[in-house]
């Protein structure tokens, strides 16, 4: 895998872990989410993210899941395991796994709540930067602090920083680029204007879960209309914070088994309502699952 593949990749799917009801991760069922995306035209997965709950796996987890991504779809996608980490040490024990396993590249985060100096996120980043090819996330409503410009620069004259997640907007999307700094937007409703106003490689996105198709095409083709019709969807999967909508979305679509591990727990009603409202008007095609359903309080599985 080269760099220039991950470089040439617009839409990078921050892929769902699914859960059986017992708690443990649903290998079946995550590798049936994969093959949508390897249809629907994408072209990479952050493994362990966000959305895929990395932060609710312990370590064990986490890298078996990443290794058996590499194992099973490493020859058909861009394979990012999320091995940041707030704590260096374990960051940097986490992304040695990481390749060993045969991951791509990594994706680095700053070290949230216990925040440091801005030599400290940059000392921090580039010690995983050592080990192998790696995005940097820069997520200030996570992590507590912005990695700025000057920080980001810096790190991006590594050998082995390929680019930037970047959540702040796209005027800092556009600045990166603008100095040959790879950007993807991490804002799935700003990501449409980031690639095609702004510049940027393309969108580490959430809702292409749910509708990886529209994503594509969205990414690769300057369709407003599209867009528009979108700008519902992306405001209701990010009614609550992330990853809570898309596990909804995913279950009611029956893409998923509905279990929550805590301290997630699904939608409220008046909000599936709203979701089912929005999914509705979307054809079943475009749509991962298999049928549209409400689902009551008591159909969710809450686990720890």
């Amino acid at each position: 895998m080269t760099t220039q593949r991950i470089l040439d990749s617009s839409v990078i799917t921050a892929i769902k872990t699914p859960f059986k009801p017992n708690g443990e991760i649903d290998l079946d069922t995550y590798d049936k989410l994969v093959d949508a995306q390897i249809a629907a035209g994408c072209d990479g997965l952050v493994v362990g993210g966000t959305t895929g709950e990395g932060h609710l796996l312990n370590w064990e987890e986490h890298l078996m899941l990443i290794a058996h991504s590499v194992s099973k779809y490493g020859d058909k996608l861009v394979i990012i395991g999320n091995t940041g980490s707030n704590n260096t040490r374990e960051a940097i024990k986490a992304t040695e796994y990481g390749f060993a396993s045969g991951m791509h590249a990594s994706l680095q985060i700053n070290p949230y709540y216990g925040k440091t100096t801005p030599a400290g996120v940059e000392t921090h980043i580039g010690k995983t930067l050592q080990i192998g090819p790696a995005i940097v996330y820069n997520v200030e409503s996570r992590t507590g602090q912005d990695i700025s410009k000057d920080v980001m620069q810096k790190l991006a004259e590594h050998e082995n920083f390929i680019g930037v997640k970047e959540c702040s907007g796209n005027e800092r999307i556009s600045f990166y680029e603008s100095r040959g700094i790879a950007c993807w937007s991490g804002n799935d409703d700003e990501a449409f204007l980031g690639r095609h106003e702004y510049g940027s490689h393309g969108v580490i996105s959430v809702t292409s879960n749910l509708v990886p198709k529209l994503m594509v095409q969205l990414m690769n083709e300057k369709d407003e209309e599209l867009n528009k019709r979108l700008l519902p969807l992306f405001a209701w999967l990010f009614c609550e914070p992330n990853p809570i909508s898309i596990n909804t979305a995913l279950s009611m679509t029956g893409a998923i088994e509905p279990v929550f591990r805590l301290p997630y727990l699904p939608l409220s009603m008046e909000k599936r309502e709203e979701g089912i409202a929005i999914l509705e008007k979307l054809s079943s095609r475009e749509i991962i699952g298999s049928e549209l359903n409400l689902l009551d309080d008591a159909d969710f599985k809450i686990v720890v």
